[in-house]
């Protein structure tokens, strides 16, 4: 179901889906809406509303909780940027001890879990299992270099 000109909205998708297939039961992949699309006097007066809720400026489009950990995922397009108020956020969460990351593709996102010291059932390329699957592979048998355990 891909929009078009929707990058990173299809890409958000994609790794809610993904993360919540490879993490452990029980944790929570989360987004905020932290802002409002509508032009106008009537959306000023909404966000307005929302900030006042305490919705924050520049937070990340995900926040994962797993295991006692945190991780704000922050995801862009390829040729996305982050805005001031964005590296702003960035720059607070890390003072803070908690994980952040930039997620410009599923690989990225799947990365950050292990980067962060997050359980999944998936088993990066390079670690010892995937490295005697990937020799299995060479001999006409086994799974792709990312797999899931059970």
């Amino acid at each position: 179901m891909k929009r078009r000109g929707t990058p990173e909205a299809d890409l958000q998708r994609a790794v809610v889906v993904a993360l919540r297939f490879a993490l452990p039961k029980g944790a929570i992949v989360h987004h905020c809406a932290n802002e409002v699309t509508e032009a106008g006097p009537r959306g000023a007066r909404r966000q307005a509303i929302l900030v006042g809720m305490g919705v924050h400026p520049g937070f990340a489009d995900l926040i994962v909780l797993s295991d006692g950990r945190v991780l704000f995922l922050e995801l862009k397009s390829l040729k996305g940027r982050l805005s001031p108020v964005q590296e702003a956020f960035r720059d607070a969460v890390l003072a803070l001890s908690f994980g952040w990351a930039l997620v410009r593709n599923l690989d990225d996102a799947l990365g950050a879990m292990a980067d962060h010291g997050f359980t999944t059932r998936v088993l990066q390329a390079g670690t010892p299992d995937a490295q005697r699957d990937a020799g299995a592979r060479r001999d006409g048998a086994g799974p792709s270099a990312r797999r899931v355990t059970s």
